[in-house]
């Protein structure tokens, strides 16, 4: 399984209200590392629906009617943000560049935990999770880029064994409503896809998934088990993901949306 969809609109001077509409204003969002630059076309003629278009690279359109709060249009950008990346080859979103100092968060189980750094004269960095937080012990020893790879490589092992404790267990319960059983279940470093299944049904899941929320990680494992009774993508496949997660096409458009920014 790779690491919404949305329609562009025509040229200008076509749909609703078009020739009375004009720029009002434009605003502005971050969503993740991705600065998103949007314009804000009103119109008399447009009663109720918001509709945002990418009329070319860089360009976001928002049609509004002529009395909608500003908030409400910054609001509905940030809620189409991922599918406005995806259509738009101007803007990219990724993780913000880490530095693992305290203050800063990184997502487990679809929530942001707060790090706490504590410089200790050990000569391993520690990792402990306790009450949503993290606690780190870096050594004072480690300076610019080693200390960021000795603490990255510290929190992807942590990151690997959630993993292997959270999966399994889910996995069983979803091969239960699926009706398969797979041969086994294992961590792997997948940088292009959130899993795999094998021929012959052992599963493979990229350490990241753990830090996806757990409904959007059901969705990875209801994707792969569902290779078990039907190979490819066919109705009949999306069928079988049906029997564990009906609204998979919800949380695997959350994904989409999501995904780029779980990592470290």
């Amino acid at each position: 399984m790779r690491r919404g969809r949305g329609r562009r609109a025509g040229p200008p001077g076509h749909g609703d209200g078009a020739q009375e509409a004009r720029v009002t204003e434009r605003g502005e969002i971050v969503f993740g590392e991705a600065r998103i630059k949007y314009q804000v076309v009103r119109s008399p003629r447009r009663r109720k629906t918001i509709e945002l278009t990418v009329d070319a690279p860089g360009v976001v359109r928002v049609a509004a009617p002529v009395d909608t709060p500003a908030e409400q249009v910054e609001e509905t950008v940030r809620r189409r943000a991922g599918w406005i990346i995806r259509h738009d080859g101007a803007t990219t979103a990724y993780a913000p560049p880490r530095r693992f100092v305290s203050g800063e968060s990184l997502p487990y189980l679809g929530r942001s935990v707060r790090l706490t750094v504590h410089p200790t004269d050990d000569a391993r960095v520690a990792v402990r999770f306790h009450h949503w937080e993290f606690d780190v012990d870096v050594p004072r020893s480690l300076q610019g880029e080693e200390r960021l790879e000795k603490v990255r490589a510290a929190f992807e092992a942590w990151y690997r064994d959630r993993a292997a404790l959270k999966l399994p267990p889910r996995v069983k319960r979803i091969s239960s409503l699926i009706g398969v059983q797979p041969k086994a279940v294992l961590i792997r470093d997948q940088r292009r896809r959130w899993a795999s299944c094998a021929p012959d049904g052992t599963l493979r899941f990229n350490w990241r998934a753990v830090m996806a929320p757990p409904a959007l990680l059901d969705y990875v494992i209801a994707h792969e088990l569902a290779h078990l009774r039907v190979r490819g993508h066919t109705p009949e496949y999306w069928a079988v993901v049906a029997q564990a997660v009906p609204d998979y096409r919800i949380r695997r458009a959350r994904l989409r949306e999501v995904g780029p920014l779980l990592n470290i």
